[in-house]
């Protein structure tokens, strides 16, 4: 997995993240929460450590969902 820095410091942050505001709330009806933990770990599992848990409002040239 690719990892992109994040700003002027050391962190850094997978290429690619998992969005995990519809786990719990958001989009109609809550997943089943054993899914949702599963998932999770084979997201990690794949080296994956961005993990968006809010709603971001996009605005338009400026932002393009980072993953993070």
């Amino acid at each position: 997995m690719k990892n992109r820095k994040l700003g002027n410091g050391r962190l850094e942050v997978s290429a690619l993240g998992l969005g995990c505001m519809g786990m719990s709330f958001g989009f109609g009806q809550a997943s089943v929460e054993g899914k949702d933990i599963a998932l999770i770990r084979s997201a990690v599992d794949r080296c994956v450590n961005g993990f968006r848990s809010h709603r971001k409002i996009l605005r338009p040239n400026v932002e393009r969902g980072d993953g993070i």
